[in-house]
């Protein structure tokens, strides 16, 4: 068991946290991608003093040119409105992973820009370290007037479900005029007038090389960048508290670290990559020797975004998915007797071919963690993470929490044994070959480390 002290030192780590009251009529979830889509475009529409857009990227397809439209219509119709939107520095100037980097997103701010002279929407390229594969902006969140729309997803047609495939992520709407405020004075603060932070809708940006010092020194000064606010509740209310963070020691991992232990009987996680920091899986044991119950629901690997199918050309990033499934197996084989004795429940989730993106925590029915934190060594170390933590001691949230869940367990399968996974001897030809000359040189854990 863990000690007395040591539990609550957890505890208190919570109680301590500050809180901002919160109304349970002005908490909204959204269940479906489609859903989130319209409640965005409606908010964005409806506007009246502030958009403040945050994404890893706005994607230049379909369903991306549907959101970046409707800003400029927004400020059009009201000139007063400020518009802004920001996106990661790198993701914005390259093409997808394996495509060349011509007409990029970038390119695409620039012409949407000239084609609207008289609108004026400010397009924000933030650099979290000097390369892309190094640290990105994972920071999450649509402020758009008192409210924050919380989602971990980024904005192109499969994350809206603008055509027939959709990316399953999760999607929560607060009104609270002080969370509002505090995160936007903070992303005005530290990001939009961040030292190495350039405007991506123009054509006169500077290349990544020529602020690489400057982005050194802005990735310092983003380690240090918390939110400053003072609580207006108590640990007997309905409440909400943002969260940042860059960096293993980040008040956000210090937050998720605590939070996992202070689960009197049950704590659920969600994550699209298994690839879990040590730390947290050592939570996980204890858990499980205390006798709590812990449910994990991640994605099959043909439901990663990263999945290529066979009968398409491989290229090296197929092979994630697979070795986050070579991880599950691992962590469940150590832990096959808590499957059997059914204190660990694992959930495979898989709908078609479309793909799962859901990250987060729910502890007891007390606390819920909104997050775009993968709960991975990347996110633990190299991206700028953020997240709004729920407390709701009074359980005013339990229906709109347990239908969610309840939709989120619908297509998934819960695994019996490790052996129900596939081992390395079954996988493609091309992808077994990868993965063993990547073990022989033992690159596989520096991968693991960044994606």
């Amino acid at each position: 068991m863990l000690s007395k002290f040591k539990r609550n030192k957890h505890q208190q780590h919570l109680a301590q946290l500050p809180k901002l009251s919160q109304s349970v009529d002005d908490v909204a979830f959204y269940f479906s991608p489609a859903d989130f889509r319209t409640t965005l475009l409606q908010k964005i529409a409806s506007a009246t003093k502030r958009i403040c857009i945050i994404a890893l990227y706005l994607e230049q397809d379909d369903g991306g040119h549907g959101i970046l439209s409707a800003l400029y219509e927004a400020k059009r119709q009201r000139p007063e409105l400020d518009v802004s939107v920001l996106v990661d520095w790198h993701r914005a100037q390259r093409g997808r992973i394996g495509a060349a980097a011509s007409n990029t997103n970038a390119d695409w701010y620039c012409r949407m820009a000239q084609e609207n002279p008289d609108v004026k929407i400010q397009v924000y390229g933030i650099p979290v370290n000097t390369r892309e594969a190094l640290g990105v902006l994972h920071f999450k969140g649509f402020i758009i007037d008192d409210s924050v729309i919380y989602s971990g997803a980024s904005l192109n047609d499969v994350y809206l479900h603008q055509h027939d495939k959709y990316r399953y992520d999760r999607y929560q709407s607060i009104r609270n005029p002080r969370l509002a405020d505090i995160m936007y004075d903070w992303v005005n603060n530290n990001l939009i007038q961040g030292r190495a932070v350039n405007r991506l809708d123009t054509a006169e940006r500077p290349k990544s090389q020529e602020i690489k010092n400057d982005v050194r020194l802005f990735r310092q000064e983003l380690r240090d960048a918390v939110y400053h606010f003072a609580g207006d509740a108590d640990n007997e209310q309905l409440s909400v508290t943002p969260l940042v963070g860059l960096g293993k020691s980040s008040p956000l991992n210090k937050t998720i670290f605590h939070l996992m232990p202070c689960a009197e009987q049950k704590l659920t996680i969600c994550t699209p990559y298994f690839n879990l920091p040590a730390i947290l899986v050592r939570n996980i044991i204890q858990l499980l020797r205390d006798g709590k119950q812990v449910e994990i629901i991640v994605g099959d690997k043909t439901a990663n975004d990263f999945y290529i199918p066979e009968d398409q050309p491989f290229k090296i990033i197929g092979a994630l998915p697979y070795l986050y499934e070579i991880n599950l197996r691992r962590f469940l084989s150590r832990l096959q007797y808590y499957v059997n004795t059914g204190q660990l429940t694992v959930r495979l989730w898989k709908d078609d071919d479309n793909t799962y993106h859901l990250k987060g925590m729910w502890v007891d029915d007390e606390w819920m963690l909104l997050t775009g934190n993968n709960l991975n060594p990347r996110a633990w170390r190299l991206d700028l993470e953020n997240a709004i933590l729920i407390h709701d001691p009074k359980h005013e949230l339990a229906a709109q929490r347990d239908k969610e869940l309840e939709l989120i367990r619908t297509h998934t399968t819960v695994v019996q044994h490790y052996r129900d996974l596939e081992s390395i001897a079954d996988y493609p030809v091309k992808v077994r070959k990868l993965i063993r000359r990547l073990r022989r040189i033992r690159i596989d854990r520096l991968i693991s480390r960044i994606l």
